[in-house]
């Protein structure tokens, strides 16, 4: 029997578009979750930086394969260790009509280095944009960078006077619920234009024609509705109600492989799952220790916790084999260089961890909190449960506090958690990507920012800084390998799997599955 809320979202569905023969070519999906917000600087966060991605672009751009190719540049050089230059597409306009110009780089790379930006750490790695030129800019670097190009290809460029226009020159502080005019509007020059905003409920958009890109599929129109069930979101899928479904539930998938009408496209992601803990305060915020003493500062608890964990049981009973477990700390293994002994786990093993809590003092165990995000990652409050049952065997009460990622990310960005799961990921798959922002100590210009259980590790610290500006590549190498070794000896976090990752669509709609999990609606293709 169908419930009343799937009765009322199936209405709600079948109400998004008109009915008629421009139906064919308007693209209706959902995922559990909802973007966090429109302006393109305020949140690091793949759905959002997704669905932002319709209609704001980049200097740079990913092909299929992950390749950078270009964008709003169409081509680059670097003129010198410390300085790279890069010539603008000329013709390009806004939504809006304004021209695109070298002075809209120049403030947007500013923007995003504002203290409100969660892409500060990457606007302030690929140093002082200047303008040569009404079609050419340049970046004058602080120091040797790497990666600068996937660096770049983080920085989303808005209009300089469309945001002076509605006084939006800074990027919203979306962890204290700051609301302005680019919470709900947008302006960007890429192929698709907003059309209306309704948070929660349904986003809109239509083709923008008059983008300088070349459109590979049909879509002349966007319907994305976040739907947080995951059996009324398969029941959209499967009733042709949706034409696309972003994040299946692993239990399900089985189940959509056999329906007639409906496919599976999946592929490995490039992601990590890890938990983090708080190993900055003394005292647990949300915790009943013995003692008030915080456990996750001593190594031996932090690894009881690790070696309680039974990744086995999570791949085949709970994501459906559609994980792959790791003792690496990148969000792809060939950062660490495909290191056998980085990526290796410590062996699952309860007696050792039991025998490790009472050595550090806990024997009968403690309370606390583990925060999770409810409709973010595959299975994230499930995974949340299943570590609580495990970590009961070591006497550990953990209460499972599940919320909606609009909930979840301010919370632990304000470092109001004690143990949290958490996930990172995209496009890059060098180790910076996650030395700089997630693991390094807490520092200025974005350094450690998602470094929400506030370890300091000096070691670690000091490798990954040097890994971050070093020229050779072989010295390069072996200071990543040591700095994640180093981080993996000490278990700051403590790794679960990379995610497999199943799309869902309709057997008529051709789509390209990324190892970002990027759905690019430009690539897509719907048939009759």
């Amino acid at each position: 029997m169908k419930t009343l809320s799937s009765l009322v979202m199936g209405l709600a569905l079948c109400s998004l578009v008109p009915m008629g023969a421009a139906q064919a070519q308007t693209l209706k999906w959902a995922s559990q979750g909802d973007p966090q917000t429109m302006d393109p600087h305020s949140q690091n966060e793949s759905m959002t930086n997704m669905v932002n991605g319709q209609v704001y672009e980049r200097l740079t751009r990913r092909d299929r394969n992950l390749n950078i190719v270009p964008g709003l540049a169409t081509e680059w050089s670097q003129v010198g260790p410390l300085l790279w230059r890069m010539k603008l597409r000329q013709g390009v306009k806004f939504h809006d009509g304004q021209p695109f110009t070298a002075d809209d780089v120049v403030y947007s790379i500013q923007r995003a280095k504002e203290s409100t930006s969660q892409l500060s750490i990457y606007a302030n790695a690929v140093g002082v944009a200047r303008k040569v030129d009404e079609q050419t800019v340049e970046f004058v670097l602080p120091a040797f960078n790497p990666i600068f190009l996937q660096h770049l290809d983080t920085l989303w460029i808005m209009s300089k006077p469309w945001s002076e226009a509605n006084r939006s020159t800074r990027p919203l502080d979306f962890k204290n619920k700051e609301e302005g005019f680019t919470s709900m509007n947008a302006n960007g020059t890429g192929p698709y234009m907003l059309v209306s905003r309704q948070p929660g409920i349904k986003t809109v958009y239509k083709r923008n024609p008059n983008w300088w890109g070349k459109f590979e599929g049909n879509v002349q129109d966007i319907v994305l509705t976040p739907i947080a069930n995951d059996a009324t979101r398969l029941a959209a899928l499967v009733s042709g109600e949706l034409d696309f479904v972003l994040d299946p539930a692993p239990r399900d998938v089985l189940r959509l492989r056999n329906t007639q009408g409906v496919k599976v496209i999946d592929g490995p992601e490039n992601r990590i799952i890890f938990i983090g803990m708080d190993q900055g305060r003394d005292k647990l915020l949300y915790g009943n220790v013995p003692g008030d003493k915080n456990p996750f500062k001593d190594l031996r608890v932090r690894r009881a916790l690790y070696q309680a964990v039974d990744v086995e049981t999570l791949r085949v009973k709970l994501m459906n084999g559609l994980s792959v477990p790791t003792g690496g700390l990148t969000p792809a293994s060939v950062a660490a260089y495909d290191d056998p002994k980085i990526e290796a786990r410590y062996p699952f093993d309860m007696a050792a961890a039991r025998k490790l809590m009472a050595e550090a003092g806990y024997a009968d165990g403690f309370e606390v909190t583990l925060d999770c995000p409810n409709n973010r990652y595959v299975n994230d409050e499930e995974i949340c449960q299943a570590l609580a049952a495990m970590w009961a065997q070591l006497k550990i009460k953990v209460r499972v506090s599940a919320m909606p990622r609009v909930l979840f990310f301010p919370k632990v960005e304000k470092l109001d958690t004690s143990l949290y799961l958490y996930g990172w990921g995209g496009a890059i798959t060098d180790a910076e990507s996650i030395f700089g922002p997630v693991f390094r100590n807490r520092g200025q210009r974005g350094i450690g920012a998602y470094n929400y259980g506030n370890w300091r590790n000096d070691k670690f610290d000091s490798l990954a800084a040097q890994s971050s500006v070093e020229v050779d590549p072989k010295k390069r190498e072996q200071l990543i390998k040591s700095a994640l070794t180093e981080l993996k000896d000490q278990f700051q976090v403590l790794p679960l799997h990379r995610q497999m990752i199943p799309w869902a669509a309709r057997s008529n709609v051709s789509v390209v599955h990324r190892a970002d999990n990027w759905f690019e609606v430009s690539w897509v293709t719907l048939g009759k």
